[in-house]
C-alpha cells in the first residue's frame, strides 16, 4: 500500500472520530433530577442562588469553589466547581455547568456564564425612544 493511501485513511478515521466526539457534546440541558437519574456527565443551566453562601479559599485550594444553583425547574442544589472562582461571578444572569451528581452535590468541571449586556442601558433607551415616537 502506498504511503499516501495510509495518510488519507488515517485522516478520514480522525475526521470521523472528531465528528462523533462533537456530536456527543451537543446535548440538551438537563435538570438536577435528570443528572441524579442518569449518573453520567450532563449540562445544567440555571441561576445563581444569591441568598445562599458561596465558599472560595484560594490559599487552601484555588480549584475548589462552592455555591448554590437553581435549575430551570426550580430545584436548588449545592455545586462544587473544580476550578477557580470566575471574576464577576455574582453578576451572572445564567450559568451553564458540565458535570455530574455525587450524592446531593453537583460536581462541575466546566462552567459558562451569561453576564449582563453592557449594551442593556442603550437598548432600554432606544426602546423608550421608539415608544415615544
Amino acid at each position: 500500500m502506498k504511503k499516501i493511501y495510509v495518510i488519507v485513511l488515517v485522516m478520514i478515521v480522525a475526521g470521523i472520530a472528531l465528528l462523533i466526539n462533537a456530536a456527543g457534546d451537543t446535548s440538551t440541558y438537563s435538570t438536577f433530577e435528570d443528572a441524579a437519574r442518569s449518573g453520567g456527565k450532563v449540562k445544567i443551566a440555571g441561576q445563581l442562588a444569591k441568598d445562599k453562601e458561596m465558599h472560595y479559599d484560594p490559599q487552601k485550594d484555588p480549584n475548589y469553589f462552592t455555591f448554590y444553583l437553581t435549575d430551570t425547574e426550580g430545584n436548588e442544589r449545592k455545586v462544587v466547581l473544580l476550578r477557580e472562582k470566575p471574576q464577576d461571578f455574582e453578576m451572572s444572569e445564567q450559568i451553564v455547568l458540565t458535570g455530574k451528581m455525587k450524592g446531593d452535590e453537583f460536581v462541575a468541571t466546566e462552567m459558562l456564564m451569561k453576564c449582563p449586556s453592557k449594551y442593556k442601558d442603550e437598548e432600554i433607551y432606544i426602546n423608550a425612544e421608539k415608544e415615544n415616537s
